[in-house]
């Protein structure tokens, strides 16, 4: 008797081996040709398909990647922990507003809106920590000839005793702490100055009221050393150019 033997098929694919009578890869689903190697082009492979020891591939474009991410979230973790402790200093090395000190302030705040100036308003009102005595920054900074000072970007407003006690009334407050809004925004001492002398009469802060009060001619000498542009005008040059 003559016994016949058909070989089995090897795909040409996956390499599996397969029965002889199957008419496609059991591993892959590539056609097979009964008795003869498949000549089916293999479908292109995907990461399932993929030998185990190819997948270190994968990991090492990723590793990479999951690296820098976790640089990124330290360095914010970091800055983020370091902005709080810095500002919860501030407040520590200072003195909170008083009951009273802080209904001067609403009242000054209430004109600055009233005004028109309904962002330095929010500013004031919502994002703003009133403290009455330096802090540590403060303290090694100086700040001699002023009414207030204001912490940018930690938006920490220190009212000194002159700013309770020199101004005529709250419209004068409202000048002052409109100057801090400014800073507040991030302007420095020229803008500040600036701004707050263009923007006087909407608060009714005028010369004919208040041209012999302490804060206007504190303001007035303050922003003629910052801002000489906005008193070069009339016949002598002295004339202030915003009235």
């Amino acid at each position: 008797m003559v016994t016949t033997t058909t070989s089995n098929q090897k795909c040409a694919g996956c390499g599996l081996v397969n029965f002889a009578s199957a008419s496609e890869c059991k591993r892959c689903g590539s056609a097979l040709e009964v008795g003869h190697e498949a000549l089916y082009a293999p479908r292109p492979p995907d990461a399932r398909d993929a030998p185990v020891e190819d997948w270190d591939e994968f990991e090492d474009v990723a590793k990479p990647r999951r690296g820098l991410l976790t640089r990124v979230a330290w360095i914010l973790t970091v800055t983020c922990a370091v902005v709080v402790a810095w500002h919860a200093s501030l407040l520590l090395t200072s003195d909170a507003a008083s009951m009273n000190q802080r209904l001067q302030v609403r009242g000054a705040v209430d004109l600055i809106e009233r005004g028109g100036f309904s962002r330095e308003a929010f500013l004031l009102r919502r994002l703003s920590c009133f403290r009455t005595s330096d802090n540590w920054w403060n303290s090694s900074v100086g700040h001699g000839e002023a009414y207030a000072a204001t912490n940018f970007p930690f938006e920490i407003v220190t009212l000194y005793p002159e700013f309770f006690k020199y101004p005529a009334d709250d419209t004068e407050r409202a000048v002052i702490l409109l100057h801090e809004a400014r800073h507040l925004s991030g302007a420095g001492e020229e803008e500040a100055f600036a701004s707050v002398w263009r923007d006087k009469a909407r608060l009714g802060w005028t010369r004919e009221k208040y041209s012999q009060t302490r804060v206007w001619k504190n303001v007035n000498e303050f922003t003629r050393r910052y801002a000489p542009q906005l008193f070069t005008c009339g016949e002598d040059g002295r004339q202030d150019c915003t009235e």
